[in-house]
């Protein structure tokens, strides 16, 4: 019996690896809710600080692009680096694309994923003959020949240790601090006081957001000079080679040859990951942000608690002064990090035997793990192939090389 291909997640990733596994001949089943992490956990009015360029899922044939969307659904193209993509447009772009290319998709939840019992293993081609046992909350259990995680930025959020005493019990949009990723309607904080922990894109776009919908907004940024926005795309210099991220060589470099970043010492893939296209407003937001938004620059946050039902930080000033600040509201816009632990539907047996890197999975060749047939892509796959990565774009060298390498090892 030919065992299928597990695909669990589908948003860009996991839609983009199904496309090229199928495109292959290669039995796939795709678990997940079309991209639900961008239709749940990304605020309504958000835009896409990524160009056209960067935006479209890679699939295995012509026709699926952003601009072919556009052109299926009768909206104006978005094809020229200055256009703006709201959110709703590109989750809609989303689900056509599965709907075309994934169209059987399983809208249920893997609950765990194990090794099979018995079987063989052929250490030697990089395959586990045994497969793995995967559960559903359908009840559903089933044996696939190999399985790859492309489950996004769910469970990912990171909440910084100096935050935590403000909310005790986890953040949580209802209480007194909360992460971006918890917030789809901004306008619950018109009338109401709001501080914004960070820096990126997420969290001034946050601000901006909250501010057009009635809020008082300051955003608390830990480092001098870090608010700052990208220039637009006739600013850009004009004699280095194109990007999807902007015209520069070690950004043309890291998005179409990410081959060898793995080779790269542990350090300096960790490193790169955060701060290549790191914490950057948009060109476009610019102007929306200047005049409604506060900013207060600190040195770090030393602390937060409540003073009578209100979130309180402690910060340290960069004059060397410790001064409290509060609000009806804390958001932490402080990304994500890669946190096996999150992933508890992997077996205990699978998690110990993954070699890891500062605790994300150390991939090889094909997006392999450690774990034969065990694969990873998206955001956890950025600390061994770059920055890239944790954007749309990525789709375009991962699900190839990914669905290549699968089809080579597991014939």
């Amino acid at each position: 019996m030919i065992h299928p291909v597990a695909v669990i997640g589908a948003g860009p990733f996991g839609l983009s690896t199904a496309a090229h596994l199928r495109g292959r001949g290669i039995p796939t089943r795709v678990f997940g809710e079309p991209m639900v992490s961008w239709r749940d956990h990304m605020p309504a009015g958000m835009l896409l600080k990524s160009t056209p360029a960067a935006s479209s899922i890679d699939a295995p044939q012509s026709g699926h692009t952003l601009v072919d969307y556009c052109d299926a659904a009768g909206i104006p193209r978005l094809a020229r680096d200055e256009d703006v993509i709201p959110v709703e447009t590109f989750i809609a772009y989303g689900e056509w694309f599965q709907q075309r290319l994934v169209p059987d998709l399983e809208q249920v939840r893997v609950v765990s994923v194990d090794r099979r019992a018995g079987g063989r293993r052929t250490p030697a081609t990089g395959v586990d003959g045994r497969g793995f046992e995967l559960k559903l909350d359908s009840g559903e259990s089933f044996t696939a020949r190999a399985v790859v995680v492309a489950t996004g930025l769910s469970g990912l959020a990171h909440l910084p240790p100096e935050l935590a005493g403000a909310a005790p019990d986890g953040p949580t949009p209802t209480g007194p601090l909360s992460h971006s990723s918890q917030h789809h309607d901004l306008t619950r904080f018109a009338g109401r006081e709001l501080l914004v922990v960070g820096a990126g894109q997420s969290a001034l776009e946050t601000a901006v957001l909250a501010a057009e919908a009635g809020a008082r907004v300051r955003v608390v940024a830990r480092g001098r000079g870090k608010v700052a926005f990208g220039d637009p795309p006739w600013r850009q210099p004009r004699f280095r080679p194109e990007s999807p991220f902007g015209r520069a060589w070690s950004l043309w470099a890291l998005s179409y040859y990410p081959h060898p970043y793995r080779r790269l010492p542990a350090g300096a893939r960790h490193l790169l990951v955060r701060r290549v296209l790191g914490p950057l407003g948009a060109w476009w937001l610019r102007e929306r942000f200047e005049g409604a938004v506060q900013v207060r620059e600190v040195e770090r946050i030393v602390r937060a608690g409540g003073i009578d039902g209100r979130p309180t930080l402690a910060v340290r000033t960069h004059e060397g002064r410790t001064e409290e600040m509060s609000a009806d509201h804390v958001i932490a816009a402080t990304g994500y990090r890669v946190d096996l632990a999150a992933m508890g539907f992997l077996g205990h047996e699978l998690r110990t035997e993954l070699a890891v890197s500062r605790g994300t999975p150390r991939l090889g060749a094909g997006y392999r793990s450690s774990v034969p047939g065990l694969y990873f892509t998206g955001l956890p796959a950025a600390a061994s192939y770059g920055p890239v990565m944790r954007f749309v774009c990525g789709t375009e060298f991962a699900s190839r090389r990914l669905a290549g390498h699968l089809a080579a090892a597991h014939g």
